[in-house]
């Protein structure tokens, strides 16, 4: 994980507003969310192993229903870059569980706060200021 200085770095939004403008610059909702706090997340590669994460914690109300309009204010904290290794193949602690199946389709990183070349790092801060330059007020 590697920190980005950022001008979006404290700075209150409407929740809705933010998820709204942010999908329509290929961010979505990391799946870490919950009603106090969460991310919107943009994967840099083809792999989905390169993220920029726009961390945020909810201020004001709480995040309910993802997909609802919602009244909720979120502050926005430091973004980061950073890059998930995943085995490839088969996850050799897998095991056939009907019910587990349903829930556990995708192995956890072998690595999750692998490390991120610098080429990463660099088009992390370009799609940063782009966000920056464009984010509504």
């Amino acid at each position: 994980m590697i920190p980005l200085s950022s001008s979006l770095e404290a700075r209150q939004q409407a929740f809705t507003d933010s998820r709204d403008w942010l999908e329509q610059h290929q961010f979505s909702l990391g799946g870490n969310w919950d009603y106090t706090n969460g991310s919107f997340d943009r994967a840099l590669d083809e792999e989905n192993k390169v993220w920029l994460r726009l961390p945020f914690q909810v201020t004001n109300g709480s995040v309910v229903d993802i997909n609802a309009d919602t009244n909720a204010v979120i502050t926005f904290a430091q973004p980061y870059v950073l890059r998930h290794e995943y085995q490839e193949g088969n996850d050799p602690e897998a095991s056939a569980r009907v019910v587990g199946a349903l829930f556990d389709q995708f192995q956890a990183p072998s690595d999750p706060d692998a490390h991120v070349d610098q080429k990463w790092i660099g088009k992390a801060k370009e799609v940063l200021k782009e966000v920056e330059r464009l984010f509504p007020q």
